[in-house]
């Protein structure tokens, strides 16, 4: 321990030295993004007791500790994972919105265009000008509503991308903090002091990843840090990691799952740019896609059902005009089905009762149960299960399964992308009745009236089904919005209260610097005093 002037001097000189380097450090990181202020603590060395008094032995750096607060940081995290889930749900909302609500991209023009061609046929049936009209505005519907559930496809890709970029971070990420968790681990041990710019690092890295995924961490004696999601699933614990993976679900290769260590997680998250997408993707694309498929279906089974019961200008009774390729009602087999194939159809006779959802038909002990996904409703079943008629669409057995078995049926989801308009002879539309006079027009009319019927669910006319349509997702991008709005100001209230308490001030650290600056050189003068006593000393001996 240092004792005397010189001694106590010197332990000023090398205290204030430190000060001025930990300031210069502070300076020099003014601009590092997750930087905190770093502090040179100071304390007294135990005094001497010598001659009946205590003489003080100058001072001791006992740390150089960063500027942290727990509670600013988790506000850090929590604020940017809601911005990444409002910034990833805003951005696709939007593109749906755009597409669906723009006259010429959207439906509306194809479908009025459509029955403004039926009324042409209508007010002069025997017009072949005015039936070739209408062959090629069916054909554009149906085209349009290919195109439309294509664009759909495409952003259910991009969507995907983006899932698949936040797992591709997240995973980088949890790799580096659990790199970091083995470094700083090994530098604490012992009672080492803290490495200041490792746990800034970390803090870094916490706060990228929870732009993507919430998270929760909880931290170890040793300086180390566990790191949790979802319902408690450790993510990093010390220096080991879980990775998350991107899959495919067992009925739609374009549908995705989240897993992590082989177990469905895609629920278990409330924040980040990868619930957002998983919220976009499950309240926005799916329930679009199932709605567009729902006009689809509705303008085609009614128009069919009208049209093969008139008779055509040559005499021979009406075709379906509209076909859903290849199959009407798709139905899958979940991986690991014992066999079986469901068949399903739509019933044109409950078109009215269709609705936008899937349908799981489960298999088990001989029995089956059908529940509606949109609500996850259990639908009742007649004594024997199969076959029945239910919201629209006729279910079948064809071969029975094995065993235990899951069927996804899918009335709607894939309706306007099989949709195909494939009458092409104008003279074989069915304009008139049974009667077979070529000037015949009621059933014509019957189809033109189709366009103000309530025939859709809930009694809404086609029009009114695929306004609510537009209705349901411009309210979520206006939502998603005004969303965005608010986490980007908690998210920058965020920011601004770390700057303030851990950020570097110029000024301050310019007022530090003469400050330690004068101590140092007030250390330094009395050194030099010391030097002069002690050379007066050897002067008076000699």
């Amino acid at each position: 321990m240092p004792s005397g002037i010189l001694g106590t001097a010197l332990t000023g000189l090398m205290a204030f030295q430190r000060s001025m380097q930990t300031t210069s450090n502070n300076v020099a990181n003014v601009n590092t993004d997750g930087y905190s202020r770093q502090d040179t603590n100071l304390t007294t060395n135990p005094s001497s007791y010598n001659a009946g008094n205590f003489v003080g032995n100058g001072v001791d750096v006992t740390s150089i500790t960063r500027n942290y607060d727990q509670f600013i940081n988790n506000n850090i995290r929590s604020s940017a994972s809601s911005l990444g889930d409002a910034s990833a749900f805003q951005a696709m909302t939007a593109q749906v919105d755009n597409l669906l609500a723009n006259p010429e991209s959207g439906m509306s023009n194809a479908i009025k265009s459509f029955f403004n061609s039926v009324n042409g046929v209508a007010s002069d049936p025997t017009s072949i000008p005015a039936r070739q009209v209408m062959v090629s505005e069916a054909k554009t519907m149906s085209t349009q509503f290919n195109i439309v559930s294509s664009r759909l496809d495409t952003l259910r890709a991009q969507n995907n991308a983006k899932m698949q970029d936040s797992i591709d971070k997240i995973n980088s990420f949890t790799q580096n903090i659990a790199d970091l968790n083995v470094k700083i681990a090994s530098l604490t041990s012992g009672g080492g002091q803290s490495p200041n710019e490792l746990l800034d690092q970390r803090d870094s890295l916490l706060a990228q990843l929870a732009e993507h995924i919430d998270v929760a961490t909880l931290a170890r004696p040793d300086g180390s840090i566990d790191v949790f999601i979802g319902q408690g699933q450790a993510l990093i614990s010390g220096d080991a990691r879980s990775k998350l993976e991107l899959t495919n679900s067992t009925t739609d290769i374009m549908q995705k799952t989240v897993l992590m260590n082989g177990y469905d997680v895609s629920s278990q998250f409330s924040s980040g740019a990868l619930t957002g997408a998983i919220k976009f993707r499950d309240q926005v694309l799916d329930p679009a896609q199932q709605q567009l498929g729902l006009v689809a279906a509705g303008i085609g089974q009614a128009f069919n059902e009208l049209h093969t019961k008139g008779v055509d200008l040559n005499g021979a009774m009406g075709k379906a005009m509209f076909t859903f390729e290849p199959e009407q009602v798709p139905v899958f087999s979940s991986i690991g089905n014992a066999g079986g194939y469901i068949k399903a159809t739509f019933d044109p006779a409950t078109m009215n009762q269709l609705q936008a959802s899937d349908y799981r038909l489960d298999y088990a002990a001989g029995a089956y149960t059908l529940t509606r996904l949109s609500d996850n409703t259990k639908v009742m079943l007649p004594t024997g299960g199969l076959p029945t008629t239910v919201d629209g669409i006729n279910i079948t057995q064809v071969t029975p399964p094995a065993g235990t078995s899951s069927f996804i049926i899918r009335p709607t989801y894939l309706a306007a992308k099989n949709i195909n308009a494939v009458i092409t002879d104008p003279r074989a539309i069915a304009a008139s009745s049974t009667s077979g006079d070529s000037g015949d027009n009621t059933n014509a009319l019957a189809l033109a009236s189709l366009e103000n019927q309530g025939l859709m669910f809930g009694g809404n006319t086609i029009a009114q089904t695929y306004q609510t349509l537009v209705a349901k997702v411009g309210s979520s991008a206006n939502a998603a919005n005004v969303s965005l709005s608010a986490q980007k100001a908690l998210n920058n209230q965020a920011i601004e209260a770390r700057a303030s308490f851990a950020g570097v001030n110029l000024d301050e650290e310019a007022a530090n610097l003469i400050k330690f600056q004068n101590a140092y050189q007030a250390s330094s003068q009395v050194i030099a005093i010391s030097r002069s006593l002690f050379d007066s000393l050897l002067g008076a001996i000699k």
